[in-house]
């Protein structure tokens, strides 16, 4: 069928040889969101059973932290074995890594499966985008990755139910399990629907820029050592490690042969450069809800593990509702967007900060839904702009550079917010001085990354006027 006869509208999806790929796709993605929502919703049940909760924040860093490595790598590996093989073996890690963490002794061992975990779903994720470019026609490809982004919202509501069911019934374990389980029925309707999209058979593969990947990966490594370690000094040497490997990878990538971020990432004076800033501080300052606020909720108001898995997705609704509510919206009200989101975002965590350690759940509700609100509002612009700056020979790069850009800002916040929760004494799982001092703490210093997003947002419109 030629593309100028498919039908407009949605409808153009629903043709029979198209959805069982489209069916394997979006089961791809709900199945990373909803293990995303999932974990938080355990992890303090974890934490009651196996200790370890100085290392609250590693198991989110690992996953993330893998996952950018994957992305890298995907590229050259459906390029040597073929997109469906790739896919296939991304699921299928990902659901052996589950089984890791079903079984796992002690946390160490949740970080383990965790970071494996991190590897298959990068390579799922990634090479979900080759399908989508091979499968469909052009003039599908943009309602294709919308539909992929709804599952999120779908996720939402099942992450935390599936989560919290098997928590408050004791049974943390099983979610994992049950993760395994979808992962190989998903990895077995790929085999059997995806298109067969052969390996590149000329050319040489691309090169992988191990480098530069694990620079990140060490940056992210040394900030969540510095949230255990007991010396101040030590930490503050981890943490300047750690911003020394992000300037280094920067600073080799923009001489790069195969860049692994536009060249002009995270300059000041391009829009794709400010845009770069703008993902990665709204990424920082919206990370810690999934690691700390559960156990909040579940410690200092005795919400059981269903409750406070649905307290915190209120924020991933947010975030989906006023990104649908946003996105077609004109000129000039992107940019007002992308300057009043991280303030609203700034808003909602002094009000988690204020309300989290004494007050009642109908006033920090809708507290954690600003904080998605805020993000939600201008998210849909921050890839277009970066997108639409980008260089004449950086178009590719600066689109898949927005994935690796939010997971490292998912990352970094994560592994500072356990180094800010440490620094607070919060030392147990249990409602003592520690844990109030962190319930404050923790959200009230990530207003800090939020502020220097709005900052980005207001250099971002000037650039444009």
């Amino acid at each position: 069928m030629e593309q100028g006869a498919i039908p407009p509208g949605w409808s153009s999806l629903l043709r029979r040889e198209w959805l069982p790929t489209l069916a394997v796709l979006l089961g791809g993605v709900l199945l990373q969101s909803m293990n995303v929502l999932m974990l938080a919703t355990v992890l303090p049940s974890i934490v009651g059973e196996l200790g370890g909760v100085t290392m609250l924040s590693w198991p989110t860093t690992a996953y993330l932290a893998s996952s950018i490595v994957a992305a890298s790598c995907a590229g050259m590996l459906a390029s040597a074995a073929g997109a469906r093989t790739v896919y296939c073996i991304g699921v299928t890690t990902f659901g052996l890594a589950a089984l890791i963490c079903s079984q796992a002794p002690a946390m160490g061992w949740i970080v383990a499966g965790r970071l494996l975990q991190g590897f298959g779903g990068g390579l799922e994720a990634a090479v979900a985008y080759v399908l989508i470019r091979r499968t469909f026609p052009e003039q599908v490809w943009p309602r294709t990755i919308a539909m992929m982004s709804t599952s999120w919202s779908v996720s939402v509501l099942l992450g935390p139910l599936v989560g919290g069911l098997f928590a408050h019934f004791g049974s943390w374990r099983h979610a994992f399990l049950a993760s395994a389980a979808a992962a190989g029925a998903l990895a077995i309707a790929a085999f059997l629907t995806l298109p067969a999209v052969e390996a590149a058979s000329r050319g040489p593969a691309p090169r992988v820029p191990f480098g530069r990947v694990a620079l990140i990966c060490l940056a992210i490594a040394a900030t969540s050592f510095a949230s255990v370690v007991a010396s101040a000094l030590l930490k503050l040497g981890l943490i300047g490690a750690a911003i020394a490997c992000l300037a280094l990878m920067l600073r080799l990538n923009r001489s790069a042969k195969a860049p692994l971020l536009p060249r002009d990432a995270f300059s000041w004076w391009t829009q794709t450069g400010v845009g770069s800033w703008l993902a990665l501080m709204l990424c920082i300052s919206f990370a810690p809800l999934q690691v700390y606020v559960p156990i909040f909720l579940q410690e200092l108001h005795g919400l059981d593990p269903l409750a406070a898995g649905f307290a915190v997705a209120s924020a991933s609704l947010a975030w989906s509702t006023a990104s649908i509510a946003t996105a077609g919206i004109a000129t000039p009200w992107p940019e007002r967007l992308m300057l009043t989101g991280p303030l609203i975002m700034g808003l909602g965590l002094i009000a988690i900060a204020a309300l989290t350690p004494h007050a009642t759940l109908w006033l920090l509700i809708p507290s954690i839904a600003l904080l998605g609100a805020g993000i939600g509002q201008c998210w849909p612009f921050v890839a277009h702009r970066i997108m639409q700056g980008a260089r004449i020979g950086n178009e590719i790069v600066a689109a898949s550079s927005v994935p690796t850009i939010q997971q490292t800002g998912f990352a970094l916040g994560a592994a500072v917010a356990g180094l800010i929760g440490n620094a607070c004494g919060l030392s147990g799982a249990t409602a003592d001085d520690g844990m109030l001092r962190a319930a404050s703490f923790v959200p009230a210093s990530f207003v800090v990354p939020a502020l220097l997003a709005a900052l980005a947002g207001l250099r971002l419109r000037r650039l444009r006027c």
